[in-house]
């Protein structure tokens, strides 16, 4: 059973970074690419980033480019996000994935002053 827990999201100021952890289990995680995407109010989810199966490549929306980096930790089966400088229009709920349709519970971030 693929299952994929995202946390550490959370309320910060504009200009804050958070870390978010996204564990993953039911699968062979690290011959995966893993993405992480976020749906922000009343618009589509949308891509953020993405890390090969075994960070050697990495790719990020323009919109988030040198702000977030993507990272991953194989033995441990998580990847991360680091989200620097971080604004308003951030604010949405963050969610990782690797196989498509397969999505966990997802996880808030509320950038506000």
């Amino acid at each position: 059973q693929v299952q994929l827990v995202e946390s550490g999201g959370g309320l910060v100021q504009p200009g804050g970074s958070l870390r978010l952890s996204c564990a993953a289990s039911g699968f062979t995680f690290s011959i995966y690419a893993m993405r992480w995407y976020r749906r922000a109010p009343g618009k589509e989810r949308e891509f953020v980033a993405h890390i090969s199966g075994n960070g050697g490549t990495t790719n990020y929306a323009d919109s988030v480019k040198g702000r977030f980096t993507i990272s991953r930790d194989n033995a441990k089966n998580t990847v991360f996000l680091q989200m620097n400088s971080l604004k308003r229009e951030d604010t949405a709920v963050y969610y990782c994935n690797a196989i498509l349709g397969y999505w966990g519970q997802g996880t808030q971030v509320t950038v506000s002053s």
